[in-house]
């Protein structure tokens, strides 16, 4: 099976523009934060993927620490946000703010998963 080489190498690398969100400030109101988001590299994934998983030597058990990891993904991938906050600031959001940046955010396990598949 003959396989077809890229030609376009631009399309190896991760986005350098940034992709703009709004985020709904809350429920009951038309305000909005707008967040800009960049797209990380497969070093970056690695290194939120690995931000999560603390392994004790001793006890020899694994915990995951999911808010490792978003702190990674907020201080990494997070370009800009207007009004302008903060690291701090983004990390004190309200729940409802706060998810809503969740989803947005790159997923490094779906990253992972494609990039399995993608091996096949």
């Amino acid at each position: 099976m003959e396989r077809t080489i890229v030609n376009d190498k631009s399309a190896l690398f991760a986005q350098v523009e940034t992709e703009c969100h709004f985020i709904k400030v809350a429920h009951d109101k038309e305000e909005y934060l707008k967040v800009w988001v960049k797209e990380p590299t497969w070093l970056e994934v690695e290194k939120a993927l690995s931000s999560v998983m603390k392994l004790d030597s001793k006890t020899q058990s694994l915990d995951l620490d999911m808010n490792a990891m978003y702190r990674f993904m907020v201080e990494n991938f997070v370009e800009k946000t207007e009004p302008q906050l903060s690291g701090i600031e983004l990390l004190r959001l309200s729940p409802y703010v706060g998810s809503q940046l969740k989803e947005v955010l790159p997923n490094p396990f779906m990253d992972l998963m494609g990039a399995e598949e993608g091996n096949e």
